[in-house]
């Protein structure tokens, strides 16, 4: 069959299944043709052999029951980043890079202390360390097999960055740092999105927490005085309608300046406070 011919009927196949039916046939031929995009415009002539169909139509049967691309393919760019993906993280979103943008336009110094707490893939970390390599950057996450995955892409990646294993602060006793930013989870357990799309194949416990999806953010609020240097930033990305909740809980915890920042849809996304100078 013909590289054209497959992209027709694969995307017909995906149509009510896919926000991004064409798109999400493209990706999953590139995955095992292992080329550039561009060859599908060049080549659409090139046909392409019975078994590698036969693989593919189990790709396309497993996107039509809901299964992400990324987990498809093993792979998601971020920040033009192309990460290695798996189930045991979050599959990074375009929305999380407002955040990222936001925290290069701080102004801090070059040889900044950043760290990254439920890095998952480690793409906010790698982000941050691919703009600015001086930044002397760290990673944390609970789960093992995000730690080795963070890892794995710190190293094909060349960026290198410090990955621990621990629970949130646990690993960084002692430490304080210019910049803490943190996607974690800020999902209500009861939400019903829970059981749609590709979200019913992460993990629950990196999309969901207590206190209606605000008792993670809350922890990190109350225990970033004990790990900011004076004049540090605490940084948090968060659900659209969490905004006003999040800016509340940062001023009660003691960070001033607070301020929320909106994401590529124009939806609040992520709010920042910082740690007075006088603390």
């Amino acid at each position: 069959m013909r590289i054209d011919a497959w992209l027709a009927e694969a995307s017909a196949q995906l149509e009510g299944h896919s926000d991004s039916p064409r798109l999400d046939a493209e990706l999953l031929l590139l995955s095992r043709l292992g080329k550039p995009r561009s060859f599908l415009f060049t080549w659409p002539e090139h046909e392409l052999p019975e078994p590698l169909v036969a693989n593919l139509a189990g790709l396309l049967a497993r996107r039509q029951a809901g299964e992400p691309v990324a987990h498809l393919t093993g792979q998601r760019e971020f920040w033009s980043l192309p990460l290695k993906v798996n189930a045991t993280t979050l599959i990074p979103r375009p929305d999380t890079e407002s955040l990222v943008e936001a925290a290069l336009e701080l102004g801090l110094p070059d040889d900044a202390e950043v760290v990254d707490l439920g890095t998952g893939t480690g793409a906010i970390a790698l982000a941050l360390k691919s703009e600015q390599p001086g930044w002397r950057i760290s990673a944390v996450d609970r789960i093992a097999d995000a730690v080795a995955l963070a890892r794995a892409n710190s190293e094909a990646l060349d960026l290198p960055i410090t990955v621990h294993h621990g629970s949130w602060f646990e690993p960084l006793s002692g430490q304080r740092f210019d910049l803490i930013v943190s996607n974690p989870p800020y999902i209500d357990p009861q939400d019903p999105h829970l059981g749609q799309g590709d979200v019913r194949f992460e993990p629950r416990s990196a999309l969901t927490a207590d206190d209606h999806g605000l008792a993670d953010i809350r922890h990190l609020a109350e225990a970033a005085a004990n790990h900011l240097r004076a004049g540090g930033v605490l940084m948090v990305e968060h659900g659209w309608d969490q905004g006003e909740a999040v800016r509340e809980i940062f001023r009660q915890a003691g960070l001033t300046s607070v301020r929320t920042g909106r994401d590529l849809g124009n939806r609040e996304r992520f709010t920042l406070g910082f740690l007075a100078a006088s603390a």
